[in-house]
């Protein structure tokens, strides 16, 4: 019997939809956020991370529910994410007040980091059209119900966007469920955004609650700690140990609280500079552990949205009828091959990812 009851493919129109906020990241290269003159700009956000993977990759029918605001930086926006081949039929637009006192369009400046410097961002993102977002506003039966959705996916940094937003989640969900959908999770616990939003305490309430909907949790070793409230042993402050042992025993801990969880997938990343980490991956489905092929010493070249894509390859995995031992490799292999590249999204093919699989070496292909 299969780990998730997935819908047929025939009686739906996406394979995938996300809810997220999707936002212009400005990229300075090889200089500094402060320093630099020159920035070149990219599409990025947790959830849409996901599904443009999905869609770019692994060739997948994929959607965004997201909103923007109708000026020229939500139009550039539209623009990227339409090149990534997500569809925007469920992209809201808010009209533009002329300035953006009542609501904006997000940016991210993210330097990839170096050496000891490791990756930072800057997000201006107070008062987006996403952040806006109530119950109600979005036809989820449409969605659900006269299109049909094999999996939908949402995270905690949406959750964390607006008062509201966890409602929308929430009510995002029960629709999903109440129609046979596969719902994912990644916790993604930002500090940043949980800052003038209660914090902690906040962040572990809104997704506790949020958890009892979830039928597959993602996460990485922070996020089960900060926005759960499961500690895992033996790990430094430094994240510089891997000892998949101890995320196991955590992971127990969590499928005996939320027994709704189908499957938990965690990523493993030992950090040793910015451009050098140890990646590995767990996955637990029905009552078993598998992990992922441990990459030690893995070259990165930009690590945003490596965690993304490990989700992106997990899901395809399943989408796929592929078994969870398939399922994580195949996120493991595409989280890494999306971090030699710039950018929060993939640029990785699907033969690419399969060949990294299947234990392929970096070779020259000619």
């Amino acid at each position: 019997m299969a780990v998730l009851d997935l819908k047929p493919a025939s009686e739906c129109r996406w394979d995938a939809a996300a809810l997220g906020e999707i936002m212009i990241r400005l990229d300075p290269g090889d200089e500094r956020v402060h320093t630099t003159r020159h920035f070149r700009a990219w599409e990025g956000g947790g959830e849409y991370n996901v599904v443009r993977g999905l869609r770019r990759c692994f060739g997948l029918r994929s959607c965004i529910v997201t909103a923007a605001v109708d000026n020229a930086v939500g139009r550039l926006l539209e623009d990227l994410i339409l090149q990534g081949g997500v569809d925007t039929r469920h992209l809201r637009w808010v009209p533009f007040d002329g300035l953006g006192r009542e609501s904006r369009n997000g940016l991210n400046f993210t330097e990839k980091g170096f050496g000891v410097r490791g990756a930072s961002g800057c997000a201006d993102r107070g008062h987006t059209a996403v952040s806006q977002l109530a119950p109600g506003d979005i036809d989820w039966k449409a969605l659900f119900v006269d299109e049909g959705v094999r999996w939908f996916h949402c995270g905690g940094i949406f959750a964390a966007l607006g008062e509201r937003t966890p409602e929308v989640a929430i009510e995002a969900m029960e629709c999903a469920r109440e129609n046979g959908t596969i719902i994912s999770y990644d916790l993604n616990y930002r500090p940043s955004l949980w800052k003038s939003f209660g914090g902690t305490e906040r962040a572990m309430e809104v997704n506790r609650r949020i958890a009892e909907l979830v039928d597959v949790m993602i996460g990485n070793e922070e996020d089960f700690t900060a926005a759960l409230g499961f500690e895992v042993e033996g790990v430094d402050e430094k994240l510089s140990k891997l000892d998949p042992a101890n995320f196991q025993k955590m992971i127990e801990k969590v499928v005996a609280e939320f027994p709704n969880f189908k499957v938990v997938a965690t990523t493993l990343r030992g950090v040793k500079t910015a451009g050098i980490n140890d990646w590995g991956a767990v996955i637990w489905a029905d009552g078993e552990f598998h992990e992922a092929t441990l990459r030690p010493d893995l070259e990165i070249y930009d690590r945003v949205g490596g965690g993304d894509s490990f989700a992106s390859g997990v899901v395809y995995g399943f989408l796929a009828g592929k078994t969870a031992a398939e399922a994580v490799e195949y996120g493991a292999a595409h989280g890494a091959l999306a971090m030699t590249t710039p950018g929060d999204t993939t640029m990785a093919s699907l033969a690419e990812v399969e060949k990294l699989v299947g234990g392929g070496s970096a070779r020259v292909d000619r």
